[in-house]
């Protein structure tokens, strides 16, 4: 197993124009992930503020990553922040995908992490990384599933359109609302959560999309409802489509939910997770079609 690869990239947005690009011939550059590299004044660390993507590389590379960098310029537009040059997170992250292959061999799945903070207060520069590691063991749960509950996220299905500010389409550094909801789903028995609406509609996982099988019809909660726009749930519900399944992103009442025939939560990096039970009643996990789900997403 490789050590973490970190790349500091030194010029992470978009230059403007007439502007003093500062270190743009040296736009990124490798790290010691084992020296100090982040400032305890970064915003990043003392307010969360800032954006980030975990992206899956498999030994047939990362058929997600232009999504990833999409989703990257959404969030960071919605927080305000400089406008990422893709182009050098591009280069950065093939440099730290190539130098992880370079220490571990090219059969390793990686789990490949871009950071962009608003850097330290008052200096109004930002503050940049891509991490790239070994991806951890997800077989056994992909094979056997987990439990979960249902918890209310504390907003309506409408807060996103209704409330902008509270960047619910973001994928922020400030994650401590789930690491607080995956406790709370340890002390009642339970491995995940999937939040629901306040006025009763599914919404998503604390790091996953949700995906429903109802018969012959494959759903997932639309964007609209205030989550975080997957990347890997497009790609499965193609896979659905591919075999003959009616696919939706749709509205989905809670009360549905536990009428499923399955249920899983994919993730880039974990892939997709079936549901073996929700709030203590048993789901039904399809071994055969979740394995095929599976093959598909680590193509």
């Amino acid at each position: 197993m490789s050590a973490p690869v970190l790349i500091l990239v030194t010029r992470p947005v978009e230059v403007e124009p007439g502007a003093e690009p500062g270190e743009a011939s040296r736009p990124f550059r490798l790290a010691d992930v084992a020296l100090p590299q982040l400032s305890v004044l970064d915003l990043g660390v003392t307010r969360g503020d800032g954006v980030f993507e975990s992206v899956r590389v498999g030994p047939s590379g990362s058929p997600d990553l232009e999504a990833h960098l999409r989703r990257f310029v959404v969030s960071a537009s919605l927080l305000d922040l400089p406008a990422p040059d893709l182009e050098v997170w591009r280069q950065a992250f093939a440099a730290a995908v190539s130098e992880a292959r370079r220490r571990g061999g090219d059969d390793e799945v990686l789990g490949v992490k871009l950071v962009l903070t608003r850097g330290i207060e008052g200096r109004g520069v930002p503050t940049a990384w891509v991490l790239a590691q070994p991806a951890p063991d997800h077989t056994a749960v992909r094979r056997d599933g987990l439990a979960a509950i249902t918890l209310d996220r504390g907003y309506r299905h409408d807060a996103g359109a209704a409330s902008p500010w509270l960047l619910l389409g973001a994928k922020t550094l400030s994650y401590e609302v789930a690491a607080a909801a995956t406790r709370e789903a340890a002390r009642r028995g339970a491995r995940e959560v999937v939040f629901v609406s306040s006025d009763g509609f599914v919404l998503e996982a604390p790091t996953s999309s949700v995906v429903m099988r109802f018969g012959d019809r494959v759903v997932s909660p639309p964007a609209e409802v205030g989550i975080i726009a997957g990347t890997t749930v497009t790609r499965a519900l193609a896979f659905f489509a591919e075999r003959g399944f009616e696919t939706a992103e749709e509205r989905i009442p809670v009360s549905r939910l536990a009428r499923a025939d399955a249920v899983w939560l994919v993730s880039s990096v974990r892939q997709a997770v079936p549901l073996t039970a929700l709030d203590g009643r048993p789901l039904h996990l399809d071994a055969t079609l979740t394995a095929a789900l599976n093959a598909h997403l680590g193509t």
